[in-house]
Parts: structure tokens; C-alpha cells; sequence
């Protein structure tokens, strides 16, 4: 009996030994990982930061397109000169998939030429419905507004993931998509209902998450009460904040309260809302971006503008008040996704601003130190 009793006391020291051995092993494997994981993404980022140059810091902030379908004198002089950090893809530059996948490499390589190295976010719009890049060569897109009549969310996931996949395989990195404006007419809308909105949107981010790809939610605050398009004309939402908050900003508070905010980019649209600002556009309003986006929603993720050559904005401010403009607003990556010269005039306007103590270098060092952890967390080249 003595010996059997000797037997379990064994047995059971070695069982609380092999727990506690176990407890030590998983404590020390599941909170450093992640952590020196981090700092050494952010020491990277802060040596970066500390190299740079301020016209390399711009750069950074801006997001051109050009006209070809291959690198030409226009996207060479803005990567090489301007040291620009993305690109966006239109149908003028994308022919059939080989032809893209060449071109983000050969765009990849011109970036990586630059001293800093730092990689190029590329970027393109593939809602569906009738903004599908190269129709004829990717899967089927359905509308927004099609998928929701449909009621599916897995139908919205498995969408978002197949074109994410696609896109992912051509070097794109970034989808403006999806839309969380709120219409019951707008193909490009999931409905007037912003629960329901919301809900497939989230399925939307999380298809794209899983094919590696960064979804964008737009266009903040939600502009599905304006019938005017702000490609050509501005336009005044004129609702209160409790109305607004309740139903335009619902889809977009769903999201940034349930997905890591490093998985999606916010854009910010033209668009005036005297709610919160009764004189400047979504786009260059402080009040809107700062105010309401990061401290009221609390987002902490990179914020970009809708295109900055639209009409709602560059009929009203020069190019050079339009980067100024936004980015002492709060934003992070601001598109020009046509010109040459207007988007040397939006640089320049940054600069000129910095130099003219109007806008605070630090301002800059924020949003590029989100752009460079994004970058260095994302983007393998």
C-alpha cells in the first residue's frame, strides 16, 4: 500500500511540475513574439525616419497615376525625382494580368532604385458592377447593390476574396473598395439600410484581409444623400450630427469598432458636411478627419483623400492649398491620380507650406510613420 500511495505523490508532483513547465513555455512564446515583432518594425521605421529627407517624407504622402501601360517618362520622373509612395492602376494602364504583373515589378524596381528603398503602395479601384478593372480578364463582379438584393453575406465575403486574390497575384496591395455610402438607387451601394451596409462591408474588408489585400472603406462620412457628383461639382450633405451618426456614419462605426484597424484605409470625400465643418470639404476639414474620425470613432489607420483633381475641390483651391490643405487636416496618403503638373503643384504646396512654417514637419513624421509600419508590415518586395 506504502508503495502504491509513494506512486501517486510521484505522479502528482511530476503532473503540477509539467503544468507549471507548460504555463512558463506558453507565457513565454505568446507575449514576446508579437512585441519584438513590433519594435523591430518600429525601430526600422524610426531609422528610416531619421534618414530621410523632407521632399522623401512628402513623397511619401502621395498617390499619383499616369497614363501608360508601362513605366513611362511621367511615373519615372514622379518615383525617381519626387520619391512618391504609390500608385493607383487604371483600365489605361492595365491590359491583361501579365501585363500588370509586369508593371508592378518594373514599378517595384524603379521605387527600390531610390536610397531609402521603400517599397511602392499600389493601388487600384475594383468595387463591381461598372468599375471593374480588366472585366474581360477577372472573375465576375457583381454591384454592390446586387450582392445585397442577394442577401448573402458569404456571397460578399467570397467575392471581396476571389477579387482580392486576383488583384494580390498582379502586385496590388490596396483596393478602394468597398463603398459604405448609403442608397437605395446607387449600384455602387449595399442599401439605404446601414445595418445591413455595414454588415456586408465587414464581409467585404474581411474577403480582401484574407487575400492580402488592404480594403478601403468610403467615402467618409458617407456621402449617399448627395446627388451630385463630386467628380465635376461640390455638393452640401445637409443633415444634423445625430442624424448623421445614426444612420452615414453607422457603417463605418461597425467596422473600426470590430477589424484591426491595420486591415483597411478610411477615404474621405469632398463633399461638405456643415454638421461639423460649415466651411471646408470632408477632405481638407480637420474637423471631420481629427475631430470625428480618430478621436470621436477613434480609427487609427491610414487615412487618404478621395482624388484631389475632382471637381468638388480643385473648381474651389489651388493644387498647392489642396496638399497643404489635407494634410494639416489629418491626412495620411492623398491621391492626384492624373497630371503631371498638378501633382508637382500639390508636392510643391506641402513644401512651400513646411518651409513657410504653415504646416509642422512633425505633422508629416505622423503620417509617414504610419505609411513606412504599414509599408514594412505589408508589402514583401
Amino acid at each position: 500500500m506504502s508503495i502504491i500511495f509513494l506512486v501517486f505523490i510521484l505522479i502528482g508532483i511530476f503532473t503540477i511540475q509539467s503544468l507549471k513547465t507548460k504555463e512558463i513555455k506558453e507565457a513565454d512564446y505568446s507575449v514576446p513574439v508579437f512585441s519584438l515583432k513590433e519594435s523591430t518594425i518600429d525601430k526600422k521605421v524610426n531609422d528610416l525616419l531619421n534618414r530621410m529627407t523632407l521632399e522623401e517624407k512628402i513623397g511619401q504622402l502621395i498617390v499619383v497615376g499616369f497614363k501608360s501601360k508601362e513605366v513611362d517618362d511621367h511615373i519615372k520622373t514622379m518615383i525617381s525625382d519626387y520619391k512618391v509612395g504609390g500608385v493607383i492602376l487604371y483600365d489605361r494602364n492595365m491590359k491583361n494580368p501579365a501585363q500588370v504583373t509586369n508593371l508592378t515589378n518594373d514599378l517595384q524596381a524603379l521605387a527600390l532604385k531610390n536610397d531609402s528603398k521603400i517599397p511602392l503602395l499600389l493601388s487600384v479601384d475594383q468595387e463591381g458592377g461598372k468599375i471593374v478593372r480588366m472585366r474581360e480578364y477577372v472573375s465576375p463582379i457583381p454591384s454592390q447593390q446586387e450582392l445585397a438584393g442577394k442577401g448573402d453575406k458569404e456571397a460578399v465575403y467570397n467575392t471581396a476574396l476571389q477579387s482580392g486574390k486576383e488583384l494580390k497575384e498582379m502586385g496590388i496591395h490596396v483596393n478602394y473598395a468597398p463603398v459604405l455610402d448609403l442608397s437605395a438607387e446607387d449600384s455602387r451601394s449595399y442599401g439605404e439600410n446601414p445595418r445591413q451596409a455595414g454588415e456586408f462591408a465587414k464581409q467585404a474588408v474581411l474577403g480582401l484581409t484574407q487575400a492580402e489585400v488592404t480594403a478601403t472603406l468610403k467615402h467618409f462620412p458617407g456621402h449617399g444623400r448627395s446627388n451630385i457628383d463630386p467628380h465635376f461639382e461640390t455638393s452640401s450633405v445637409e443633415a444634423n450630427q445625430a442624424d448623421l451618426e445614426n444612420k452615414d456614419l453607422y457603417p463605418f462605426k461597425k467596422i473600426i469598432n470590430e477589424v484591426d484597424h491595420s486591415k483597411f484605409f478610411v477615404m474621405v470625400t469632398h463633399i461638405k458636411y456643415p454638421a461639423y465643418d460649415k466651411e471646408k470639404p470632408a477632405s481638407i476639414s480637420a474637423k471631420i478627419m481629427k475631430d470625428l474620425l480618430r478621436e470621436k470613432l477613434g480609427y487609427e489607420g491610414i487615412v487618404v483623400t478621395d482624388d484631389l483633381e475632382m471637381g468638388a475641390v480643385n473648381k474651389y483651391y489651388t493644387y498647392k492649398e489642396l496638399g497643404y490643405e489635407a494634410v494639416n487636416a489629418g491626412a495620411d496618403l492623398l491621391l492626384v491620380c492624373h497630371t503631371l503638373e498638378s501633382q508637382r503643384e500639390v508636392i510643391n504646396g506641402i513644401r512651400d507650406a513646411v518651409l513657410e512654417n504653415k504646416l509642422s514637419e512633425k505633422t508629416i513624421d505622423e503620417a509617414v510613420k504610419r505609411i513606412l509600419i504599414y509599408k514594412l508590415s505589408n508589402i514583401k518586395v
